[in-house]
């Protein structure tokens, strides 16, 4: 009995080690969160004496963060609405951070130290208008300590301390266009300067107190003003008038208004384009920009304009900081030949330099966008200078003492779009990641294993575990697994720049700034959309590297001439790029390929004309012969329109191009504008693989998946439901789904649910769509599940001649042919608002399926696909039991432990790809938003193959140990017989 004990406990502990949970020193193992901040547009710095050296950024993705100015580490972050921008930030009474956003309508103060929110002021107005944040300097804590804040044509006083508003003084009753609210420091007087109709200038003098009006002067000036005001000393404007052609200086001394004209062509005589005036604070100083130049001038005494200094290389200018009560210093920062140049002057003797340096930096940033500056003491008294410097790729660096102190990746706030690229194959006697260990290490090694599983590890054993396991998996190699989880995660950003992350670690493994996505004369706007995979080599051409394109355009609209740059895969290297070129709306991967293993596509414009690339004559003689197979589809989204296509010929337009094709409408769906409007699409995914079209249910019946690539997803709303929650009531507002066929045109699947609206989330897969909606009778969020079967086969219900292969699920069907198809749907509950939904995928389509569910809490939820069959019912028969139908219930589920991302959250989250690996189990999951996610998924459990923390040594002291039982039953057996045999 105590030998059967013995041995049943041994394997009782050596089965422990495939359980499913997470433990502390599995953290990174298979996943890994990288934090971001986004495009820095303003930063103040916090530098005294005492407590940490820090700087406060806001961000164009609405995030407020606190950085460590030794690491660029974040202190702590805030991640504000989608439609919270923050329009300024400051530092008031040493502790506070005080932030204007949303339109200059919220007035928020943080804790500096913790992040901690510690008052909030709403701001009404009446009128759109600029905003403007006016923060004291002093650091007396008192109510007195005063914080101006004009947003929605309201001036409003509001108290540092408890955000209480003292006093507020409504200007838009006066149609005033707002351009300056000035106080200088220790003066109880505001002056509010602005336009009316744009050729009346009104100053007023405002009680800083009160709110009182004390005084108030205008000034007319014929020319009219363009808009565009600096304030350049206490008392001095300078603004362009409606031409752009001359500049004023405007002078409001003891209540008096005066103008002083300075032509433009004075100061640049071989000026181009626009003339702006850049918003750098330089005192007694300004800049103007042209297109090709940067131009500094000075304001004399008498009000007469210098020129200071032409620039013509792209540069940035910082605001001026205050070294001493009479010397101010401002910063000049231009890229060129791959180093970043800064130099600091005073703001009154432009021919001192009180810094200059040269500093290396990666040619592929691109220009200096903003520079923000701080200086400090040095041992030797003398002045000391930090820059932080916003690039054109949205990284953010800290220069100080003549070398980059650190350097932030923040482009990957802006993640666009994702594929993925496998990675090369390890040759003989090549691996670049093969390490060598000796017996003692790798029984040290196990031994620590053994002790983490029998939870007798201690806090430096989890380190020491977790590093081992960090260093053993070889997840970081640049060659490919033969599990298919080593690849290459290829993102495009908002700043037209390519990173390759790896998915073992998610370090940066080349980056590349395009050339085609960067402002030119050519390109005005320059926007990037999507990145796709364009050359994926077969296995028998590895030695050619895989190649993705990225498709941009120049401007706004579906007409603007499009951006295609080609990109290796492998090295970064930028083949080729066309700019600018046709319009592109959709690019459509060919199944053939030319002899190189390039993949033929068809790149479809704004007219429908089709493209054919590689423009090569090979894949012209492929294409022509198939011309007639290739089908695509459009949709007006603003009339309602859906139309099918076909290429008919060589485009009439320009016959000399043999590789462009005239569309031909093959069919057209209406749908009614003033009762339907669309909201969303969803097709399946081009690569999906579905293990088999056949589903046996309860009562071994067969049920046949209507499987098409060519069905089109479809959401509707009436025009009042296509807004914001509750902007219509139940009657008002009705949801209509559609499923096309986009061959025929077909409308093979039609359902309306009443008192619905948008928002619409939608997946497709396999045979069926999920989607997310809001249900405004029942105020709850709802998710619908829709599938579709084929009854073309229902006659073929012999599950033993489907086992043997009777069955010809392959045979050919043609795409005209009218389908008889049967939809099963049902709906459920869901609490919770979504962001973004997906579906795992795998290589074989075997492994269950789950839904992953972005959530309003930026994290990622992982729902069985099962909660969403159709075929629920309340008391299912046993037969349905055993096929696994879950008994039905008015809501989905949402189990804890279900969150993919764990405690985690994905701040700003927009979007979740899923990559299948070649293991069958297991799936890639990659979420982005303002920060990075990356995890791998075995929605059925890794039922094919063993966990990376599998114990070996726990196995082979397992085997031991029976071993070692048997030997011991085995004498004491042979004892027993020989007791026996001797009575």
């Amino acid at each position: 009995m105590a030998i059967r004990t013995f041995v049943l406990l041994v394997l009782f502990l050596s089965s422990m080690n495939l359980s499913f949970s997470l433990y502390e020193d599995q953290v990174g193992l298979m996943d890994w969160h990288q934090k971001y901040i986004g495009k820095v547009k303003h930063a103040v710095f916090h530098t005294q004496k005492a407590g940490r050296k820090r700087v406060v950024v806001s961000t164009e993705h609405n995030v407020i963060a606190s950085l460590d100015l030794r690491h660029g580490d974040i202190y702590w972050r805030h991640v504000l609405g989608a439609d919270d921008a923050i329009d300024g930030i400051d530092i008031t009474l040493g502790k506070y951070v005080i932030t204007l956003s949303s339109g200059g309508s919220i007035l928020r103060a943080w804790n500096l130290p913790d992040g901690q929110l510690v008052w909030e002021s709403v701001l009404k107005g009446s009128k759109p208008s600029k905003t403007m944040l006016i923060v004291p300097t002093s650091f007396r804590v008192d109510k007195e300590n005063l914080i101006l804040a004009f947003a929605e044509g309201c001036l409003h006083a509001v108290s540092s301390v408890d955000g209480e508003i003292i006093w507020r003084k409504d200007f838009a009753a006066e149609s005033l266009d707002v351009q300056q609210v000035i106080q200088a420091p220790g003066e109880e007087t505001i002056h509010v300067l602005g336009y009316l109709e744009s050729f009346q200038f009104h100053a007023y003098q405002i009680n800083s107190r009160k709110g009182d009006e004390i005084k108030h002067v205008t000034v007319d000036f014929p020319g009219g003003f363009s808009g565009d005001t600096l304030l350049v000393s206490g008392d001095v404007l300078v603004a362009l008038d409606a031409t752009r052609s001359i500049l004023l200086t405007i002078f409001f001394q003891d209540g008096e208004i005066n103008f002083r004209k300075t032509q433009i062509s004075s100061l640049v005589d071989d000026s181009h384009g626009v003339v702006e005036i850049l918003p750098s604070k330089l005192a007694d100083m300004f800049a103007l920009k042209t297109n090709k130049f940067l131009v500094l001038a000075r304001v004399t005494d008498g009000g007469k304009v210098e020129l200071v200094e032409k620039i013509k290389e792209a540069a940035a200018l910082s605001d001026a900081i205050s070294l001493s009560e009479s010397q101010q210093a401002f910063a000049l920062v231009r890229h060129e030949n791959e180093k970043l140049h800064f130099v600091v002057k005073p703001v009154h003797d432009w021919n001192m330099d009180l810094l200059k340096e040269a500093i290396k930096i990666d040619n592929h940033r691109g220009r200096v966008h903003k520079v923000f500056i701080n200086n400090y003491i040095r041992t030797d008294r003398s002045h000391g200078f930090r820059a932080l410097i916003v690039m054109e790729d949205h990284s953010l660096s800290l220069i100080q003492q003549g070398e980059m102190v650190w350097c932030r990746e923040d482009g990957l706030a802006s993640v666009i779009d994702v594929t993925t690229s496998e990675l090369p194959v390890e040759k003989d006697g090549v691996s670049v990641s093969k390490v060598e260990q000796n017996l003692f290490e790798w029984l040290k090694g196990h031994i620590l294993k053994l002790k983490g599983t029998l939870m007798l590890a201690s806090p430096e054993d989890v380190a020491a575990i977790q590093k081992m396991r960090l260093k053993s998996s070889e997840k970081s190699k640049m060659t490919r697994d033969h599990n298919g989880f080593r690849k290459l995660l290829i993102v495009l950003t908002g700043a037209g720049k390519v990173f390759a992350l790896h998915t073992g670690d998610g370090r940066i493994v080349w980056s590349l700034l395009l050339q085609s996505l960067r402002k030119s004369e050519k390109c005005d706007y320059p926007t990037g959309l999507r990145i796709y995979p364009w050359q994926v080599p077969h296995h028998h051409a590895l030695d050619e590297n895989p190649s993705v394109l990225v498709v941009g355009r120049c401007g706004p609209s579906d007409d603007a001439p499009g951006l295609l740059s080609f990109i290796d895969a492998y090295t970064g290297q930028e083949l080729n790029y066309l700019v600018p070129v046709h319009s592109v709306v959709q690019v459509i991967p060919l199944p053939f390929t030319d002899s190189t293993e390039q993949r033929l596509h068809l790149l479809v414009d704004a007219n429908q004309r089709a493209h054919l690339y590689p423009r090569s004559p090979e894949a012209l003689s492929i294409f022509r012969p198939e011309i007639s197979n290739i089908y695509w589809y459009s949709v007006e989204a603003d009339n309602g329109i859906i139309r099918g296509h076909v290429s008919k010929g060589s485009c009439s337009y320009n016959e000399e191009d043999e590789y462009c094709f005239d569309p031909k409408d093959l069919w057209s769906v209406v749908l009614p504008a003033e009762s339907e409007k669309i909201v969303a699409m969803g097709t399946r995914k081009i690569n999906e693989v579905v293990h088999t079209q056949a589903k046996v249910i309860a009562d071994q019946d067969v049920m046949y998946k209507y499987i098409s690539r060519n069905l089109l997803f479809l959401a509707t709303t009436a025009p009042k439901g296509s807004g914001e929650i509750g902007s219509a009531t139940p009657e008002e507002s009705w949801l209509v789904v559609y499923l096309i066929d986009t061959i025929t045109g077909r409308i093979l699947h039609r359902m309306t649910h009443q008192g619905s609206q948008a928002p619409v989330r939608a997946v497709f897969s396999e045979n069926w769509v999920v989607y997310h909606y809001f249900n405004l009778r029942a105020h709850r969020y709802e998710m619908s599940v829709v599938e579709i079967y084929d009854q073309s086969r229902a006659d073929n219900k012999d599950v033993l001649k489907l086992v043997v292969g009777k069955h010809n699920l392959t045979s050919p069907v043609s795409s005209y042919s009218r389908p008889e198809v049967i939809a099963k749907s049902q709906s459920y509950f869901f609490t919770h608002s979504v962001k973004a939904i997906t579906v795992t995928s795998t290589a074989k389509g075997i492994t269950s399926k789950q839904l992953l569910i972005g959530t309003i809490g930026d994290q990622v939820l992982a729902l069985d696909k099962r909660y969403l069959d159709p075929r629920r019912t309340i008391n299912p028969t046993q037969a349905e039991k055993e096929e696994g139908i879950i008994p039905l219930t008015d809501s989905l589920p949402i189990i804890p432990q279900s969150y993919v991302t764990h405690a985690l959250k994905v701040e700003g989250l927009r979007g979740i790809v899923t990559v299948p690996a070649k293991l069958e189990s297991t799936t890639l999951v990659f979420t982005y938003g303002v920060d990075l996610f990356f995890t791998r998924l075995a929605p059925s459990r890794t039922y094919d193959s063993l966990t990376e923390d599998f114990s070996y040594a726990l196995l082979l002291l397992t085997i031991a140990a029976l071993i070692v039982a048997i030997f011991v039953t085995w004498i004491w057996s042979e004892r027993k017989e020989l007791q026996e045999k001797w009575r």
